[in-house]
């Protein structure tokens, strides 16, 4: 299950967007917020780390998979995969990672791919008591990643590698995207 807050954030997570995404050799749009077209949670079993995969649409149209991890201290040796830090109102300061480069998103992906997995229930905390949100962004896994290792995050939405697959289907597109191969 992931417990999300009722909280302000700041900056937003679509100002950090706009600051990092120029700044990667992937991305093509222009140096403007990015849009939200779905996201979807996984768990970290230890209970340390938020891990969300969303679906942004970039100023020139492009659906790009942005998977991001929250954390309440820096990531070692992760300087290069941070993409800023923000103030939670309920949390405090939080480390905002790409997660491709975060151990604990990695180990979830696989699991999920390997299981035949879905995302993580999502409740959202108000005045005390836990409601559950459907996500808006479903999430499935293949289920047949025997022996495979090596996790590749797919970034601009398009054609499909060959491998054990995590797939994501949101409202408003018609079939599921290849987000994540494990091969």
């Amino acid at each position: 299950m992931a417990l999300l807050h009722k909280a302000q954030i700041v900056p937003g997570k679509a100002e950090l967007l706009a600051r990092w995404l120029p700044t990667r050799s992937w991305y093509t749009g222009p140096a403007t917020a990015p849009e939200r077209v779905a996201s979807a949670r996984f768990d970290d079993p230890a209970g340390e780390v938020g891990i969300e995969t969303m679906i942004v649409r970039a100023g020139d149209g492009s659906l790009l998979h942005v998977p991001l991890t929250y954390r309440g201290a820096p990531l070692a040796g992760a300087d290069q995969w941070l993409v800023g830090t923000t103030e939670h109102s309920v949390l405090g300061t939080r480390w905002v990672y790409d997660a491709a480069g975060d151990p604990v998103y990695a180990a979830q992906v696989a699991e999920v791919i390997r299981t035949a997995g879905r995302e993580a229930v999502e409740e959202v905390e108000s005045d005390g008591e836990l409601v559950r949100r459907e996500p808006s962004l479903r999430l499935r896994g293949s289920g047949d990643a025997a022996g495979a290792r090596e996790l590749t995050v797919i970034r601009v939405l398009g054609p499909v590698p060959p491998g054990a697959t995590l797939t994501g289907a949101w409202d408003g597109d018609g079939s599921p995207a290849v987000l994540a191969v494990l091969s």
